[in-house]
């Protein structure tokens, strides 16, 4: 049976010199695309992926504006523990009153009533013997209440000598100070995930737009040949139509790939608290990105001992215990030693008739308030329950992060394999149509094809590649592993 003969569309009409430049720039433009996934390890500055990683995630525990507002939190609860530790001490103050008084009330001392008559009968008892009177008369004595003038001036001392809801105090902000270090160092790892993923996100985006590059180029020369072929008769002008519309569908997605990659930047450099241009340090991923991580049941049981906040609802669970202790013990007596020694009178003097001290020790038993110390006990105990529900909850989201983490990067981890596969696959593809390309034996559409096939292969590789260093930082920050490259309680 004889075969049809081909169109003269799709005969193989080109010259051997126009083939061989075919086949050079698809040739070169295929090795551009395979060269593409291992940009970094070309362009990489020297230093391993988790070496660079560490450096960033030290330089932002040192410079983060969130981690800098915890370390002032820690601060400030740890000032607040110094003032519940000062109430053991006594307390000294100088108090000083200067005072002028106008009016007021006034009481009269009767000594002229009372005086008056005996001294009349006295006088009268001299003149009857010739003797001169001698008892004069005396008018009654007005004393105003309030002094014109007056001064106090003291050194007050007062120390308790038992007080039982000092030390329940001192204790619960103890235990607010270690929750607050360790809320701290929570922040400190969500920072860690943070700029691990950011910086993967950033190299991932530089990934995609160096790929989308190359494929750029390949369109541009697939272009040129198209349009020398239709010039010289050998195609039809909907080739070039064609050629022409994938590569302005290539400068579209080079765009948006250039502008995810400015907006990783930028994220990642306010992680850092940097100018948002700054220049990142490119480094090459790990050939192997994954790592052991045991059995589901033992990352539950490791998370919930390293995790920061667990430790953070356990100290805020004993504060609440103490802080019931504070309000039972407000309703106990109180002794405490008073001292006041100074100086008062009309003017600023010392010594005798100015001088004065006193010292006292004071008791102090509240028999009613209205109910308000049970009031408060109350209110302890209901922020108690509310703790220790909460520590439930921590657990239960603990266990659900590291699922979800542990999940996500199995899945991941197994996608990698299937997407390096994928791209062998295209990359082997594109290979068999450049060559069919050359025999013209093939359609324009189906070379477009190939040449996107290639091309989403080798972004879902770069992508899925990156992904799995972002499950894992995930997994990481879920089970509370690596070390901090800066002491997140410091």
């Amino acid at each position: 049976m004889s075969r049809a003969p081909r169109s003269r569309f799709t005969q193989s009409t080109t010259s051997a010199p126009e083939r061989a430049i075919v086949l050079r720039d698809l040739v070169l433009g295929s090795v551009c695309l395979a060269a593409s996934a291992a940009a970094f390890a070309q362009g990489a500055r020297e230093g391993e992926f988790d070496t660079v990683v560490e450096r960033y995630v030290a330089e932002g525990l040192r410079s983060n504006l969130s981690l800098q507002t915890e370390t002032l939190e820690v601060e400030r609860a740890a000032q607040a523990l110094a003032e519940a530790r000062a109430r053991f001490f006594p307390e000294v103050s100088l108090q000083a009153r200067y005072t002028r008084a106008e009016g007021g009330r006034e009481f009269s001392i009767p000594i002229g009533t009372a005086l008056n008559p005996v001294y009349s009968t006295l006088n009268d008892l001299l003149a009857a013997q010739g003797q001169p009177a001698q008892f004069p008369r005396i008018s009654d004595v007005t004393v105003q209440f309030l002094r014109e003038e007056e001064q106090d001036t003291r050194v007050v001392v007062r120390q308790p000598l038992y007080a039982p809801a000092i030390p329940a105090a001192v204790r619960a902000q103890r235990s607010l100070l270690d929750a607050s270090s360790f809320n701290r160092m929570a922040v400190a790892r969500a920072l860690r995930r943070d700029i691990t993923i950011a910086y993967v996100d950033w190299l991932k985006a530089r990934s995609s737009v160096e790929i989308v590059a190359a494929s750029r180029e390949l369109l541009r020369e697939n272009l040129r040949v198209n349009e020398s072929l239709f010039s010289n008769g050998k195609i039809t002008e909907d080739q070039v139509l064609r050629a022409k519309a994938e590569l302005l569908e290539v400068d579209q997605q080079q765009r948006e790939t250039e502008n995810l990659a400015s907006q990783a930047r930028s994220f990642f450099n306010f992680l850092l608290n940097r100018e948002l241009l700054s220049e990142i340090d490119v480094s090459a991923p790990p050939q192997s990105p994954t790592r052991e991580e045991g059995a589901l049941e033992q990352l539950w049981s490791a998370a919930l001992n390293r995790r920061p906040e667990v430790a953070r609802v356990d100290e805020l669970r004993k504060a609440s215990e103490e802080q019931v202790r504070v309000a039972r013990k407000q309703k106990w007596p109180t002794l405490s030693f008073g001292l006041d020694a100074g100086t008062q009178g009309v003017d600023y003097r010392f010594g005798d008739g100015y001088n004065f001290g006193t010292a006292s020790l004071v008791f102090t038993w509240r028999l009613f308030d209205g109910g308000g110390d049970e009031a408060r006990v109350r209110q302890a105990r209901a922020a108690e329950r509310q703790v220790v529900l909460r520590q439930e909850e921590v657990a239960q989201q603990i266990r659900l992060e590291v699922q979800q983490a542990f999940d996500r990067l199995a899945t991941a981890r197994d996608s990698l394999a299937t997407a390096a596969a994928r791209a062998d696959a295209a990359r082997a593809a594109f290979r068999i149509a450049s060559r069919k390309r050359d025999e013209g034996v093939i359609s324009q559409v189906e070379f477009i094809d190939a040449r996107s096939a290639l091309t989403g292969a080798e972004l879902n590789h770069s992508v899925t590649r990156f992904n799995v260093l972002a499950r894992r930082a995930e997994l990481e920050y879920a089970t509370s592993t690596g070390d901090l490259p800066l002491d997140p309680g410091a």
